[in-house]
């Protein structure tokens, strides 16, 4: 196995309360439900357990359950780590965080910042690294705009 990773970030500004953006963060339900290629989020002890399918890297197919340990600064921001079980053999993590604060003088919107860097052990030789972290960051890209854009209609201001 390789680990390849990829990383990204973002930000954008949501005209609603921040505290509705939040409430959204926090459910594993519509997290999932507005993600591309996560088929759920299991939430146990604190961790949420995400399990992708129908990706493609490198031409063949790749699925993953990952732990993530979840910590909340309530309504401001949201750290995550990849905290596998001591018996699990994750091939797929990711370490990041939402960070969310009032924006404009009424605080009528919310400024939404985000990075993510998520790892992979795939059975790849290091020399596709470059293709597999290219397919990562395009994944990911569309993960982002899929999500932006259910969230957004979800809030009603799309």
């Amino acid at each position: 196995m390789t680990t390849f990773t990829a990383s990204t970030t973002a930000e954008a500004v949501v005209p609603v309360a921040r505290e509705r953006v939040w409430e959204v963060l926090i459910d594993p339900d519509l997290v999932a439900r507005f993600t591309p290629f996560v088929s759920s989020i299991e939430e146990k002890d604190g961790d949420w357990i995400w399990t992708l399918s129908g990706l493609k890297v490198a031409g063949k197919g790749f699925g993953a359950t990952f732990t993530e340990k979840m910590t909340l600064d309530e309504g401001r921001r949201i750290e995550f780590t990849h905290d596998p079980p001591s018996d699990s053999h994750e091939r797929a993590g990711v370490h990041g965080w939402y960070d969310l604060s009032d924006h404009g003088v009424s605080g009528d919107s919310v400024l939404l910042k985000t990075s993510l860097e998520i790892c992979v052990d795939l059975p790849l030789p290091k020399l596709s690294g470059g293709a597999v972290r290219s397919t990562m960051k395009g994944v990911m890209a569309q993960m982002g705009d899929r999500f932006s854009k259910n969230l957004l209609n979800h809030l009603g201001v799309s």
